[in-house]
């Protein structure tokens, strides 16, 4: 069974544990990628946190955003460099 995509005006509502705290989310991406998303998400500040256990939760919160925003950043730059290594190859 694979993903499947929404129209833009259908949205999903789902529930998701996020560190000990519910939160429900609404998005036009699949049930099973709202969920992976809490999950990467929920994985990663138990990570933190477990290196840092007097963080409170919310600069926890803050960590974790820094964290994610980062890694977008670093594959955002391989991914412009690969198109660009691409492009020397096929010109």
């Amino acid at each position: 069974m694979g993903a499947y995509t929404l129209s833009q005006n259908e949205k999903n509502r789902i529930s998701v544990d996020i560190y000990g705290q519910s939160y429900s989310i609404v998005g036009s991406e699949s049930t099973s990628h709202i969920r992976l998303v809490a999950s990467m998400v929920d994985d990663k500040m138990r990570e933190i946190s477990s290196k840092n256990p007097s963080l409170d939760t919310s600069k926890l919160a803050v960590l974790t955003a820094v964290n994610a925003v980062h890694d977008y950043l670093k594959l955002k730059e391989e991914i412009e460099e690969l198109e660009s290594e691409l492009k020397k190859l096929k010109d």
